[in-house]
């Protein structure tokens, strides 16, 4: 395995690569580092691991759309809106969200946010 060096919201880590994956590895930090970067940027969350989470959410919510747009209609061509969550972790709509996703998904993040309690910490 070959190690590579990678920042991610400013901050250094020595990941493992298998040979001939970096540059997918490489793509998957740009996605992980902008879309935390995008929630820091907007002011509302200051804990890194706050931060973390709520663009791992993002990023699996976006990842599940897309995977549930191809079984359901693999015919279908250009982009589609999908729901993601701020910051604040409230939706911003979609004329595609699945209401029982999105109240998953609110749950989810409310029991993120009572377990975090007021300092921003999980432990």
């Amino acid at each position: 395995m070959k190690q590579v060096e990678v920042q991610i919201m400013g901050q250094s880590y020595l990941l493992a690569c298998p040979p001939g994956g970096e540059s997918s590895l490489l793509d998957a930090v740009e996605r992980v580092d902008t879309a935390m970067c995008r929630i820091r940027d907007a002011g509302k969350v200051k804990a890194r691991d706050r931060i973390a989470v709520l663009a791992s959410l993002n990023l699996a919510f976006e990842l599940s759309q897309k995977e549930s747009e191809a079984f359901t209609s693999p015919s279908t061509f250009g982009p589609r809106e999908t729901t993601a969550f701020s910051a604040a972790g409230t939706a911003v709509a979609s004329s595609e969200s699945d209401p029982a996703t999105e109240t998953r998904m609110h749950d989810l993040l409310r029991r993120l946010d009572e377990a975090l309690g007021s300092d921003g910490q999980l432990i």
